[in-house]
């Protein structure tokens, strides 16, 4: 049974395993709407989750500086995907890297 803190303090149980899906919909549909992800005990995690313990909750919403480091993440994502479609192959980037190179099978 987790129980849920958030950042002002209040706490809520729930019976067993949930979603920050399911969390933050039973809060608003409206906050649903805004929010991208979530933060458990400070770390960004997909709002589809499953939540089994108990765990400090932050709801990130579209305006916050993390949502925009997980669209770059997700747009990198697809763009390699893309060209590995068109060009089957080539090789993706080595995620530490700061600057994201491909290399074709044909060497261009």
């Amino acid at each position: 049974m987790p129980i849920l803190t958030f950042p002002d303090g209040n706490t809520r149980a729930f019976e067993a395993a949930v979603t920050g899906r399911t969390v933050v919909e039973g809060i608003a549909k409206s906050l649903a709407k805004r929010t991208v992800a979530m933060a458990l005990d400070g770390t960004v995690r997909d709002l589809d989750d499953t939540i089994e313990r108990d765990a400090a909750i932050e709801f990130i919403s579209r305006d916050d500086p993390r949502a925009l480091e997980l669209i770059r993440h997700d747009c990198a994502h697809v763009l390699a995907e893309a060209v590995q479609a068109l060009w089957p192959g080539t090789q993706r980037p080595i995620p530490h890297e700061r600057r994201r190179k491909m290399a074709r099978a044909d060497g261009r």
